[in-house]
């Protein structure tokens, strides 16, 4: 169901069709009571009460009463003429100043609706412009304290908290980066000197494996916490990037994984305005994901690259285990994981879907899960193409 056209119109021309309307209306029952009462005041001044008639059309004096019944039938017809010719000339050029004044009152009134409207401008315009990088920008609007006034001053200061608490996550971000891999490292180097002693029983080493096994755990699980925390924000290092480039990269980086799965690739031209680095892990946790949950054996992986309606496409699709469209919408969350395998697995921290959703909305993409025929996932996400 369509809405309205009335809708679309923006909130000037709406404005002054208001404006316009009430003129129009207001216009149209004074020009009504103005020919009532010019009418009213014609009939009750312009009576016939005397004529002046030539002996020539009266004839023969004393006149008959029916000489004086057609004369005065005579003047009271030329009187209603006259009456008649003076409303109509006084209706049409009244209605005449009613048009040419209500096409002024339009001018006049989407000229002065912009005028007020400007300070809103001024708020769209700065709203439009904010990003986390640009949250020191105020609209500090000038004039009276009216209600935009108040609006555009309620917006500053919510500007205010927002910049505060991007500060705020930023400095977590960078205390947390080093408050939590510090301690993680120690642990790994002691760890690593206790396997690498011939001093230790074979119980010791045994014990001190299985516990770098679950550093090195812990140590993904915060690369990847602190990996989504800033691909949830905007990137700032951005340049025209290549998804072919992004894409053998991050093939380069998961090679190793491979094993028996054959990998396809069809790389086409596609260049989008981003981050490299968040781009590229972006494709790796795709193809890390496709690798990992794959067919035991005869598995394979199709990475392409190109453009689709006049949108940059990374695809990533792998044979595996039938996946129930309800549980597509799940595997994007933080640690989320589907049945099976994905439940058991201690390879990764739940979180590299979900690391690429936010990479593509910080780029102002979307990515999209389907489940494949005969089993497996493709994956596909969009980028606005340069």
């Amino acid at each position: 169901m369509t809405r309205p056209t009335v809708n679309r119109l923006s909130v000037r021309t709406r404005l002054t069709l208001v404006y316009g309307s009430l003129f129009l209306g207001t216009a149209g029952v004074l020009v009504g009571v103005t020919y009532l009462l010019t009418r009213r005041t014609l009939d009750r001044h312009f009576a016939p009460k005397a004529v002046r008639i030539s002996a020539r059309e009266i004839g023969p004096l004393p006149p008959t009463p029916e000489q004086l019944a057609v004369l005065r039938e005579q003047a009271e017809q030329q009187i209603a003429e006259q009456k008649a010719q003076a409303l109509q000339q006084i209706l049409h050029s009244s209605l005449a100043v009613m048009v040419v004044l209500c096409l002024s009152a339009l001018l006049i009134g989407y000229l002065v609706a912009g005028r007020l409207l400007r300070p809103l401008h001024t708020v769209t315009a700065t709203a439009r412009r904010l990003s986390e990088s640009t949250l020191h920008e105020r609209i500090a609007l000038d004039g009276p304290q009216d209600e935009i006034k108040d609006l555009a001053d309620t917006f500053d200061r919510m500007l205010d908290r927002l910049h505060r608490a991007f500060d705020a996550q930023r400095r977590f971000v960078a205390n947390a980066s080093h408050e939590l891999r510090t301690p993680l490292t120690i642990n790994r180097t002691v760890l690593e000197v206790a396997l690498a002693s011939s001093r230790n029983p074979p119980e010791t080493k045994a014990l001190a494996d299985v516990l770098l096994g679950n550093t090195a755990r812990h140590e993904r699980l915060i690369e990847g916490l602190l990996l989504l925390a800033r691909s949830e924000r905007e990137p700032r290092d951005v340049t025209d990037t290549a998804l072919p480039d992004v894409a053998r990269s991050a093939l380069d980086q998961v090679e190793h994984l491979a094993g028996g799965v054959e990998v396809s690739t069809r790389l086409g031209e596609a260049t989008v305005f981003g981050d490299p680095v968040l781009l590229e892990r972006c494709a790796v946790n795709l193809l890390e994901n496709a690798l990992k949950y794959n067919l035991p054996e005869d598995g394979r992986v199709w990475l392409s690259t190109g453009r689709e309606s006049g949108a940059a496409v990374l695809r990533v699709a792998n044979t595996g285990r039938p996946v129930p469209a309800y549980e597509i919408g799940a595997i994007f969350e933080p640690f989320r994981r589907l049945r099976g395998d994905r439940v058991r697995s201690a390879e990764g921290a739940g979180l590299g879907l979900s690391i690429v959703r936010a990479v593509a909305h910080a780029h102002g993409g979307t990515v999209e899960a389907v489940p494949r025929d005969g089993g497996g996932l493709e994956v596909t996400v969009r980028l606005p193409a340069r």
